[in-house]
């Protein structure tokens, strides 16, 4: 090496190599603004539970006296024992379990059959009767309240459950159908065709192939069916003839009286027993959720 050679390197800038602290600084303050976005995110999803379950410990005069973000002065479980005495609700959990339970299991079953038979069975008018299904989701269910109330009368099954289980039924199972036939879609022709070389009959397929592969999405809709039917009040307040009968979300107008006077804590104690029973079942199903929600997204 020469001595011009030397001189040049002596004064030529050295490059920085970054350390790996440095890089963790870098990714850190990249992510800085989508932490301030989940942050800002969870208040504003939080804030509202958060108020209303502080807002189960107030007195009646403490809603009308003190400003809505004031906490409340003691905490006492004055409120959550008239949910559980006036607001009845532990036989409004009753009803409501006893009617979403059967509705979703037989919603997800005729779903995921009439998936299978439209999708993966081969005959003659099922992408007709494919159409023919999906018109039922455009359907509003406001219409149809009072052909079927009148239905149930001469069917004389009025002063039952009946009516809620057939309706909820009626109403899931278009949009699960749908849903289904595209699950199904994703699922690879060769192993239903490889079933049917080996002498399995399309039934034992479904029962064998199809219902195992497709239990992530029946978890999926089968949740998805679930907070709807649970949380409906519209058609429970329609076909509920007697407080006996009252689903849970029809159980919290009885803490209101005939003059429109409204129980807050009371109702705030209700309203927050449901949430967070649905939000404990939520969380452990969470991952269950994803994953029905990914698995139709992939061919193959």
């Amino acid at each position: 090496m020469t001595a011009t050679q030397t001189l040049i390197q002596a004064k030529a800038p050295s490059r920085k190599v970054p350390t790996k602290r440095g890089r963790a600084a870098k990714r850190a303050l990249k992510r800085i603004p989508v932490w301030i976005a989940v942050a800002l995110l969870l208040i504003v999803v939080m804030y509202p539970m958060l108020w209303m379950i502080l807002g189960s410990f107030k007195t009646q005069g403490e809603f009308f006296s003190n400003p809505t973000w004031a906490l409340p002065e003691s905490f006492n479980l004055t409120n959550y024992i008239e949910a559980f005495t006036r607001g009845n609700i532990l036989v409004n959990y009753r009803n409501s379990l006893i009617v979403t339970i059967p509705s979703v299991v037989l919603i997800i079953f005729l779903g995921v059959a009439a998936g299978y038979a439209l999708e993966v069975m081969i005959w003659k008018g099922r992408r007709q009767t494919l159409l023919l299904i999906m018109a039922g989701i455009m359907v509003p269910g406001q219409m149809i309240l009072v052909p079927l109330f009148t239905t149930y009368f001469k069917l004389g099954i009025t002063d039952s459950l009946w009516p809620l289980i057939l309706t909820y039924t009626a109403m899931g199972i278009p949009l699960t159908t749908f849903l289904m036939a595209a699950y199904f879609r994703a699922v690879p022709r060769e192993m239903f065709e490889a079933a049917t070389m080996d002498g399995s009959s399309p039934l034992r397929s479904f029962f064998i192939i199809g219902i195992p592969m497709m239990k992530n999405a029946m978890l999926t809709i089968g949740l998805v069916q679930f907070f709807s039917v649970f949380n409906d009040l519209l058609i429970a307040l329609t076909f509920t003839t007697r407080p006996e009968l009252a689903t849970i979300q029809v159980g919290l107008l009885s803490l209101s009286d005939q003059y429109g006077g409204t129980n807050y804590g009371a109702l705030f104690a209700s309203v927050s027993i449901n949430i967070i029973a649905l939000l404990i079942v939520f969380i452990f199903l969470n991952k269950k959720i994803m994953a029905g929600m990914a698995a139709g997204s992939v061919k193959g």
